[in-house]
């Protein structure tokens, strides 16, 4: 039986490069390193993530703030907050599968409490599973059979509560293609009487008539070619006390022969050894269902609890549209920053852009203004929706790309063993050897640790080259020089925002197509800041006015 809710034709690829123990240790199934990974993780102080990405992915991590995102999807869960993190930081780039995903999330949105259920079904089979415990080294055929048949008996009941929830009228009005292949799979594997022969199948297999298996005669006489054989049933004549039994054989081993026992004993264990073998490798395939089906409806469930949260505050969410990679295409309706959503209690201002056929988007305007909230929102946007996830705007239409890089401005570090300048020149070289065609490059106040001529001079080279190698870049920065001498151009696949100032100097958080300006309104920041704090006369006087 195969899942396939979050792939058309294949499991989702945990292996991703992301390597965390606990999640590692659910996947598998191992009892004690569960146990180990967990007691380590209660002495451990808390922390926000337990799997730490590296390279461009904790770059990421850092500049948009995606552990807010997984927080919001975890809902504190730690195995859903995991799975966000391997989804989002594994993107999509064909158009069908992600909106192979986007149906099946939108299943899941409908019908919230189905997933839930199925969810909840899946962690009870995995969690029975731990409760029969786990085999130790050496364990003989006896006893993984006696575990593999227990595990069998409680995951089939599980099943067959699983086919009772297809069963369901609401399980019929489903629609995307995943979940219709998921439930059609159900009946067809689970039907009523497949899952009255595995009852049956079980209780012989605990052999509480005895094990009944024949052999054949070796060299030496020691037998070879052990099965396991169903008995035969016995006829009510066979049954009485005077029945004729000169067709069959016995002996009796006296109570106090150890040795008679131990050697019963291997005769038993060589019989129903390739018999535990199959039921554990069959007790082993269905862990695996569950195991899977658990991981793939994390991601849905962890989908299900963004919604819930953006929903509560009246933020907008709707479904990409996802064009082949390579086209410069970009459009979007009131786009917002989702995590700077999940930090306030307000709505966040949402933003309008058409950029189709742009392969540069300059950013500037008057300081506070929003420009690197919207730099955030478009990052944000292109990974969700290479998630399959849904996008924090009214509409979201976009190329898809290769992998989203950010180069981001850093604050003063005390242990940095170089300046500022060297700092930033050494992760956009780390960018350079990185970034690939049809990626793209958001730069937030790069190279703004220089003064403006040579800061300028290096954005220019960068930008440069990054269009050369077909890299789309959204820059934001307070360099006139830099801005001007794109605009001055008039390059057709170049278009430049400017963050709204009203005259009094308050922000309206909009951003619209404008020339760049070679003031920022710093004036605006001085006066918000330092004139507010200068006492009046009355008040210095120690009286009111």
């Amino acid at each position: 039986m195969k899942v396939f809710l979050l792939h058309r034709d294949q499991d989702f690829d945990v292996k991703t490069g992301l390597r965390d123990p606990i999640f590692d240790a659910m996947m598998s199934g191992d009892l004690f390193a569960i146990t180990r990974v967990t007691r380590s993780r209660q002495r451990e102080p808390k922390r926000g993530s337990q799997l730490a990405p590296t390279g461009n992915d904790a770059v990421l991590t850092q500049d948009l703030e995606l552990e807010t995102l997984w927080n919001a999807m975890a809902d504190g869960d730690e195995f859903l907050f995991e799975m966000a993190k391997r989804a989002v930081l594994s993107p999509l780039t064909d158009p069908d599968a992600i909106v192979y995903r986007q149906h099946v999330l939108t299943d899941c949105l409908e019908h919230p409490e189905i997933i839930r259920q199925l969810y909840q079904l899946a962690v009870e089979a995995l969690e029975n599973e731990r409760t029969v415990g786990g085999l130790w080294s050496g364990a003989g055929p006896d006893r993984i059979l006696s575990r593999s048949v227990h595990v069998l008996e409680l995951h089939a009941g599980v099943l067959k509560r699983l086919r009772q929830l297809a069963d369901q009228e609401e399980a019929a009005s489903f629609r995307s293609e995943g979940f219709t292949r998921f439930f059609a799979m159900l009946a067809d594997e689970l039907a009523d009487d497949y899952l009255q022969a595995v009852e049956q199948h079980l209780r012989e297999l605990e052999f509480k008539r005895g094990v009944f298996e024949s052999a054949e005669l070796a060299k030496g006489l020691k037998g070879r070619s052990y099965v396991v054989r169903t008995p035969r049933e016995q006829r009510w004549t066979e049954r009485l006390p005077f029945a004729n039994r000169s067709d069959s054989y016995s002996f009796t081993i006296p109570p106090r022969d150890e040795s008679g026992f131990q050697a019963l004993a291997q005769i038993r264990g060589r019989g129903i050894n390739g018999v535990a073998d199959s039921v554990a490798q069959s007790a082993d395939h269905v862990k695996s269902f569950f195991s899977m089906l658990r991981l793939e409806l994390a991601f849905y469930l962890g989908c299900l609890n963004l919604h819930d949260r953006l929903a509560e505050k009246g933020e907008p969410a709707s479904f990409p549209e996802p064009l082949p990679v390579g086209q410069f295409a970009l459009a979007a309706r009131g786009i917002y920053d989702v995590c700077l959503s999940l930090h306030i209690e307000n709505r966040v201002v949402g933003n309008e852009l058409n950029a189709d056929g742009k392969a540069l988007v300059m950013i500037t305007g008057a300081n506070q203004g929003g420009k690197s909230t919207l730099l955030r929102s478009l990052g944000l946007a292109h990974l969700m929706m290479q998630a399959g996830m849904f996008a924090g705007a009214r509409s979201f239409r976009a190329g898809i790309c290769d992998g989203v890089f950010t180069h981001f401005k850093r604050e003063e570090d005390a242990t940095m063993e170089s300046g500022k300048l060297d700092e930033e020149l050494s992760r956009m070289s780390a960018i350079a050897g990185q970034i690939t065609r049809h990626s793209i490059l958001l730069c937030n106040e790069s190279f703004a640790s220089t003064n403006e001529r040579e800061g300028s001079e290096i954005a220019r080279q960068v930008i440069r080259a990054m269009l050369t190698k077909r890299v789309r870049v959204f820059f934001v920065t307070h360099m006139y020089d830099l801005a001007h001498s794109f605009h001055a151009q008039h390059l057709d696949d170049a278009v430049f925002l400017r963050a709204e100032r009203q005259p009094d100097g308050r922000r309206t958080f909009k951003l619209t197509e404008g020339e760049p300006l070679p003031t920022s309104y710093g004036q605006d920041s001085y006066r918000r800041i330092f004139e507010a704090a200068e006492p009046t006369d009355a008040a210095a006087a120690g009286t009111t006015p």
